[in-house]
């Protein structure tokens, strides 16, 4: 990830780093989005809670089965 330093004129253009921004070049076109660290945290968390659901992750807790990790690399030819 590249991290680009924000001096304090940008931080002002940022909306005090309290909500969403849109960067656009000249002409207007949008280059992307910044979020702050804590909307970014609260939608990265919504989107993983999505993918699935409670009774799902309850049958994987409790799946059994599955092959040792010595002999995962040995079938791959590892050592």
């Amino acid at each position: 990830m590249t991290q680009v330093i924000v001096n304090p004129e940008l931080r002002a253009k940022l909306n005090g780093l309290s909500e969403e921004a849109v960067f656009v070049d000249e002409s207007g076109q949008s280059l992307g989005h910044f979020l702050p660290s804590g909307k970014y945290r609260e939608l990265l968390n919504l989107w993983v809670d999505s993918l699935f659901t409670e009774e799902e992750l309850r049958k994987a807790a409790e799946e059994t089965g599955g092959r040792p990790l010595a002999e995962i690399w040995k079938s791959l030819g590892r050592t």
